[in-house]
């Protein structure tokens, strides 16, 4: 259950890192969650358990870690961006406009970021992360996984059907119809 809950924690860090990132650049798009209910962005958990996966001698020399992650996380982005068009029907980033693009789920520039990432969760964080995961009651796994599960079908149907992102961002519609 290690990485189930590695998988969880860092698509909720990723979630957070895309907050603050359209809070920084003034992004149109506000919100980045990827499924219905539950705010995270499953990409960034993806990466990180490819990370995690790599050898210890790799994940302990910088100057080796860097452009490994450079190489798997945007190998990851690349293949959840196509697994999204294609399977759920939309399209959640589009890096076609920037130089250096991979089509247009990768590109260069994320491509760098993603290595300076993995040295931050290496070296800052995981080590929270472990800690944390250590801790976690064993009885909490099979509701979580459960609740996981339900969102990303409920999510996978509402994309399909809609191939609009925005379906996503129901408790907005919410707060619009709410009196002041």
């Amino acid at each position: 259950m290690t990485w189930f809950w590695y998988f969880l924690i860092y698509s909720f860090v990723g979630f957070l890192i895309e907050v603050c990132y359209v809070h920084i650049t003034g992004n149109a798009k506000r919100d980045r969650k990827c499924r219905l209910f539950l705010p995270i962005c499953p990409v960034y958990g993806l990466g990180a358990l490819g990370l995690l996966c790599l050898p210890a001698e790799i994940q302990q020399t910088p100057w080796l870690l860097f452009p490994a992650a450079v190489f798997i996380c945007t190998g990851v982005e690349w293949f959840t961006g196509f697994f999204y068009e294609k399977v759920f029907r939309v399209c959640f980033w589009d890096y076609s406009h920037l130089p250096m693009h991979l089509g247009r789920h990768a590109c260069l520039r994320f491509a760098l970021c993603w290595g300076i990432l993995a040295l931050l969760i290496f070296y800052l964080l995981h080590p929270w992360v472990t800690w944390l995961v250590m801790h976690i009651p064993p009885w909490l796994a099979p509701p979580t996984a459960a609740f996981l599960l339900v969102d990303t079908l409920l999510t996978a149907a509402l994309l399909r059907r809609t191939r609009d992102t925005d379906v996503l961002r129901w408790y907005l519609r919410l707060s619009r119809h709410s009196p002041a």
